[in-house]
């Protein structure tokens, strides 16, 4: 798929959801001609390695939301899956905290106490692909293990994200990223890599939330 058509699906995506965008020349959805601004690009991979649909929220001249997903199939048909994949997991934490458009039927709230702060947490549902996915119930313990590790982090009091992502082989073995801001936490990863992932089949398991500073 282009990026002409591409940034038409992810205009239409934002519109039905409550969202007007403007779009420009290189392919960038803006907010009334500034931040944020959004822009989708779709990598259609090899033969022996997936596409991917790399999507950035820019929020500033300093900070970006990067987002990635890997592509299952071949053509326009692969780059819309992982487009809807980004519709279902990550759109609509970002629409509330970007653009100030709510569904709460499309992700969950919590307050988290962190460090002297209390934190907004918004995610949307964790996104599996794949076969053998029937019994995750290891995700209802992934929040906990992640409020647990970010104890242990200096947050500074403004909007952080988290990405995550971890894909279960045929050969049973959990391989876990989890990026902190843009950045691989390492520490984090091994620690969901060590949860009791479903040993049946092989599947992956996306996720992103924003933890935004209590205001009141």
């Amino acid at each position: 798929m282009d990026g002409v058509a591409l940034q038409k699906h992810l205009l239409r995506l934002f519109e039905r959801n409550g969202v007007k965008l403007d779009t420009d020349e290189d392919g960038w959805l803006t907010t009334d001609g500034d931040f944020p601004s959004v822009r989708a690009q779709w990598d259609a991979g090899t033969a022996n390695e997936p596409g991917h649909l790399d999507i950035d929220v820019v929020l500033s001249e300093e900070r970006c939301i990067e987002e990635s997903f890997a592509g299952h199939g071949s053509g326009a048909d692969a780059c819309m899956t992982t487009l809807r994949a980004f519709g279902q997991c990550a759109l609509h934490p970002l629409l509330t905290v970007c653009w100030y458009v709510t569904d709460e039927r499309k992700l969950t709230y919590t307050a988290w106490e962190i460090g002297v702060r209390t934190w907004n947490v918004l995610a949307g549902p964790f996104t599996p692909h794949g076969a053998g996915i029937t019994d995750l119930e290891v995700l209802e313990q992934v929040p906990a293990v992640i409020e647990s590790a970010l104890q242990r982090e200096a947050l500074t009091p403004e909007l952080h994200w988290l990405r995550l992502v971890c894909r279960k082989t045929t050969e049973g073995e959990a391989r876990c990223e989890v990026l902190l801001g843009n950045e691989l936490w390492t520490a984090e990863s091994k620690a969901l890599a060590t949860l009791a992932w479903s040993p049946h089949g092989d599947y992956s398991v996306h996720g992103l939330m924003l933890l935004d500073v209590c205001d009141y």
